[in-house]
């Protein structure tokens, strides 16, 4: 049962301008496809909205920071993790805002959900939009999304299907271990616990249950019980 918070009216996106910013992320993220195409901002985009409309957000700073926030994800890539998507990102998104007609505050605003969607380092989501940013985008990391990604990640690096009886502590990830089950174990698993919002956190233990559900049958039926 989610938790019931009085919504307010707040400002919402202009469709024209959204549809311009859709197409400006999908250049920066149809190279990604797999975990990371423009599919994945779209859900993020979507559960942001829904959790703001719910908290009273301002839902047009919201919609513009999740359908960019991964637009720094391909640099990240190429550069094998050297460089930090989201504070990339972030830098990237300011002109496409300004070529837009956004407002300077609400650039500022805009550029801050992204640069604190991954909350690495000092970058913690302080504004309330940052912070739903940063649950949606944990959300679509887990529960059956979670999963379909994590199994397509394994399948993008060529990893098992299942790591058996091995010890996860000695697995490595980007190898044939790497397996949907290892991100289940290593990562997954505790992605309930860093929800910054109310309704992310009940949502995140809603998906957690049914993760922990079909990894438990994963494991009867691989091993044959």
């Amino acid at each position: 049962m989610l938790a019931t918070i009085a919504p307010t009216s707040p400002t919402t996106l202009d469709p024209v301008t959204a549809i311009e910013l859709r197409k400006v992320a999908k250049d920066y993220c149809d190279s990604e496809g797999g975990c990371h195409g423009p599919d994945h901002a779209l859900r993020v985009e979507k559960t942001a909205i829904y959790i703001g409309r719910q908290m009273g957000a301002r839902l047009d700073i919201l919609a513009a920071g999740a359908i960019l926030h991964d637009i720094g994800r391909r640099r990240e890539t190429a550069l094998k993790g050297a460089l930090c998507h989201a504070a990339y990102g972030a830098k990237l998104a300011r002109p496409i805002l300004q070529n837009l007609d956004f407002p300077p505050d609400d650039i500022k605003e805009i550029c801050t959900t992204i640069l604190c969607h991954r909350y690495r380092g000092e970058n913690v989501p302080k504004s309330l939009e940052a912070k739903i940013l940063f649950d949606a985008d944990k959300l679509d990391s887990i529960g059956a999304i979670g999963i379909g990604r994590a199994f397509l990640f394994a399948g993008e690096i060529g990893a098992i299907l299942h790591n058996s009886n091995k010890d996860i502590d000695t697995t490595k990830s980007y190898t044939s271990d790497d397996t949907a089950y290892r991100e289940f174990k290593v990562k997954m698993c505790h992605i309930k616990e860093r929800m910054v919002t109310p309704l992310g956190r009940e949502l995140a233990h809603e998906r957690h249950a049914f993760m922990e559900i079909f990894f438990n049958r994963l494991d009867k039926e691989f091993f044959g019980s």
